[in-house]
């Protein structure tokens, strides 16, 4: 490859590249972008970026971002120019996400929302960068009265319970993203992603989707935390990645809903994962543990008037991408057919 093939695209930062929606995202970057992913490791996994090591528009640097990230210190970037340079686009990723991740990681996530966010600013400051920082719609708290929530909604949220750390440390986050843009008179995106799901989400970790997807391909009991009339809506992890990257290809800058409009109940939800792993197992109902919430549902007409952008793949398609991949990761039979969704 020539050096100038590499100067010739823009340089993106992942930071948190190794986990479940960074590592997609740096899958599509590398596509048109040098990419430079950064991850500690403490809840993203080697192997989801393991194709990407050996593509020569990636560099992985591992780091912890709760400590001050200095791109130019690393000869291996040197290729990418960035002491020249900088960077053009940073996203920022880098927090644990899951409820069992941030319930084991209190004041790791707590320091990640802080410092971790003001590191990435004050890489993306000193290049000159866009930001888009990912936030999450448990900024939003549980849902009062049945709507989706919109943009301008401020929130209902217990700031000493047992997902505070999260909670509260995505709203602090976004407050340190609105003041240090506009104080620096920097461009900046907020995206509050809602219920994500798709290759690469950890089993066992809270979520209730991979949580199903283990218990069908194992041909155990099903769980579901509440009731199985209750609604919840899903989105596949490469819409939410499209999203991002629309965000940042934007020209302004704003806060916005990510996520699917699409309400599904989740004893249907569960139904349908068995249909797709062609397997019949019970489904228990119990009650949910204190660091789960109910979710609400995200209103996206801003996004879909702003930059265009709308979940395009199907709940089932979705689904059955992700019990495939866990499937081939278990060395478990293939999957089984059912109709669109």
């Amino acid at each position: 490859m020539h050096a100038q093939q590499v100067l010739d695209r823009p340089t993106a930062l992942v930071t948190g590249g190794a986990g479940f929606i960074g590592s997609h995202l740096c899958d599509q970057l590398v596509k048109n972008r040098n990419v430079i992913c950064v991850d500690n490791f403490i809840t993203g996994l080697e192997e989801n970026i393991d194709l990407l090591l050996q593509n020569p528009h990636f560099k992985f640097i591992r780091h912890d971002l709760t400590e001050p990230l200095d791109l130019a210190s690393f000869p291996e970037l040197d290729v990418f120019k960035v002491k020249f340079q900088g960077v053009q686009e940073v996203y920022n990723l880098a927090c644990p996400t899951s409820p069992l991740q941030y319930n084991r990681l209190p004041l790791e996530t707590l320091a990640a929302n802080a410092a971790g966010t003001k590191n990435a600013l004050d890489v993306a400051f000193k290049s000159g960068a866009k930001i888009v920082h990912a936030s999450t719609s448990a900024i939003y708290g549980e849902p009062t009265d049945g709507k989706p929530f919109t943009e301008d909604y401020w929130g209902y949220i217990d700031p000493v319970g047992p997902r505070s750390c999260y909670n509260e440390g995505k709203r602090f986050s976004e407050s340190l993203v609105s003041s240090y843009g506009s104080t620096k008179e920097m461009q900046f995106i907020i995206a509050r992603i809602f219920n994500t799901y798709g290759p690469r989400t950890k089993l066992n970790d809270g979520r209730m989707i991979p949580d199903m997807v283990n218990k069908a391909i194992s041909n155990e009991p099903m769980t579901i935390y509440g009731s199985a009339d209750d609604i919840s809506t899903f989105c596949y992890v490469s819409d939410i990645v499209d999203g991002l990257i629309k965000l940042m290809e934007y020209s302004g800058s704003g806060i916005f809903n990510l996520g699917s409009h699409e309400q599904y109940k989740l004893g249907d939800i569960a139904k349908l994962i068995m249909q797709l792993a062609d397997v019949k197992v019970p489904i228990e109902s119990k009650p949910a543990p204190p660091y789960l919430a109910k979710q609400g549902v995200p209103e996206i007409i801003k996004a879909k008037e702003t930059i265009g952008w709308l979940p395009l793949i199907s709940l089932t398609e979705g689904l059955r991408q992700t019990v495939d991949y866990f499937r081939a990761h278990h060395n478990l039979k293939p999957l089984g057919s059912v109709g669109p969704v």
